[in-house]
This record gives structure tokens, sequence and C-alpha cells, in this order.
């Protein structure tokens, strides 16, 4: 990893035979960053970096992810995944937290907010879900396209998700070579590459799942929420925003004009700044 555009220290800490990658930066309110796919921990590198003088923040990949190595036998599932964030949190005996998700995070981590409802107090939900998509048919098309057996081709063979979706979710910046290669990295070969190709079929495959941390909801909908939101995403619209304004009364939002779906990377002053500012009103 390039020291420059990844200045923290890694961490590994082993959970259920997988070797889970994360960092845990800074001091003060803790806050915990979980990613979407295909991205890991970097993705908020920015982000982290503006706040890590105010604030413990910490960062953890999924199995399979990043520099996360998963246990044999491990199928990448959503559900799993989000077993092991609330052992995660467990292990580190995490309280007192701001959750902040993006994409599958959102799903992933809000499952582990409300099977440790004690150990979370706000979140911050950026271009995200958790709710089943099955009767969408523009989702369900995309789903069953990537999630079928071409698309998992393109995925783990081309790394598809990398090459083409990352560079189509940065409206407001181009990448450069090097932070490119910081995605491409972790996945450089089709075996890594599994568990990217498995996220797109679960978006309707895994429905019982998302139909439980949709019922779930209700049981953390007291908590304040910062809806941070790139409107310029080609995968998550204003319908989604509005669906999350619905659900937490208690609401901020905030729509950085033009971002586009990995907002945390694309606009990271402002999404930075957002969560600064609602965090400390005034400060």
């Amino acid at each position: 990893m390039d020291g420059e555009l990844f200045p923290f220290r890694s961490r590994f800490l082993e959970i259920d035979g997988n070797a889970i990658h994360y960092i845990d930066e800074g001091s003060g309110p803790t806050l915990l960053f979980l990613h979407g796919n295909p991205t890991w921990s970097f993705v908020y590198r920015d982000v982290i970096r503006s706040l890590r003088d105010e604030f413990r923040c910490v960062a953890l990949d999924y199995p399979g992810f990043g520099l996360s190595v998963a246990a044999p036998g491990y199928r990448y599932l959503p559900d799993e995944h989000a077993d092991v964030v609330v052992a995660f949190i467990d292990r580190l005996g995490l309280s007192n937290t701001t959750l902040i998700v993006h994409d599958w995070g959102g799903p992933i981590g809000l499952y582990a907010a409300e099977k440790r409802p004690d150990k979370f107090e706000r979140l911050v939900v950026a271009n995200t879900w958790a709710w089943p998509f099955n009767g969408d048919l523009r989702v369900e098309l995309f789903s069953r396209l990537l999630g079928g057996p071409v698309g998992r081709e393109l995925i783990q063979r081309f790394n598809l998700f990398v090459n083409a979706l990352i560079p189509a979710g940065h409206r407001l910046r181009k990448l450069d070579a090097a932070e490119m290669a910081h995605y491409r990295q972790p996945l450089a070969t089709p075996e890594r590459r599994a568990a990217s190709a498995v996220f797109p079929r679960a978006i309707t495959a895994s429905r019982t799942f998302l139909a439980e941390v949709e019922a779930g909801l209700a049981d953390i909908a007291s908590l304040p929420v910062l809806i941070v939101w790139g409107d310029a995403d080609i995968a998550f619209r204003a319908t989604e925003r509005q669906r999350w304004e619905q659900i937490f009364a208690d609401h901020d939002t905030v729509i950085i004009e033009g971002a586009g779906h990995f907002v945390q990377s694309d606009a990271p002053d402002k999404v930075a700044a957002s969560i600064r500012h609602w965090l400390r009103p005034g400060g």
C-alpha cells in the first residue's frame, strides 16, 4: 500500500477463521465506516484523514475484500458479512458509536445496529438501502445480468466492477492510476474476485436477509440520522433517499450535487465536513 494514499496502520483480527483487516485511527467519539462492493476501507481514506484529528475512525474490510482473507468455506454472502461485523464490534468493545454506511454497508451495518442497538448513538447513510428490491424491474435486471453466469465471468475474469463501475461512480473527479491500482490490487486474481461476484445476485437472492433488516429498522428508527447523498448516482436515486427520510424522523439531509455513487471518494471534503458539522454543530 502507498503510505501517502493510505497513511494508516493496518491491523488484523481473527474472527471465525477469517483474517479481518481494519484501521483504527485517531481518538475521540467513535466512527465505524462500512464499505460496499467492490471497495474496501480505502474508499474512506480521505474522509478518515480529515476526521481522525477529532474522532476515532474505525474501518474494516469484509472477508474477501481489501486486505482481509476469508476462511475456507466462506460464501461471501451479506448475512455472513453482517455476522462478522457484529463479532468485530464485540471484539473491539465499540460503544457510543456513529455508524457510517454506504452501498452494501447499509444492510450489513444496519443489521449489526439492530443486533447491538446499545452500541450505536447515531447513523450516517450514504447512497445505500436496507430492504428487498425484488419487484423493481431495473434492479431485477441488474441482479440477474451481473449475478448470472455471464456477469460472474465478466467480474471474475475481467474485474468488471473495479475497472468499469468505480470510474463510473465518480462524477466530480477522475481517479488517477495510483488510486485505481489500490482498488485492483486486492482483487488481483479471479479467485479474489469471487467475493465481488457474489453481491450482484445477492441483491435479489438475499431477499430473506434484506427483509429481516427492513423489519428491524423500526427498532432503531429513533436514532438521529445524517443522510449524505450524491445526486448523480447511477444506482441509488432520490426515491431511496426519500425512503430513508421517511424511516428516520430525526434526520438531516445533505445532497452533494453532481456526486456519483462513491460519494465519499468523489467528494470527500464535503462528506467529511457534513459529518463534522452534524456531530459538532458550530464546531
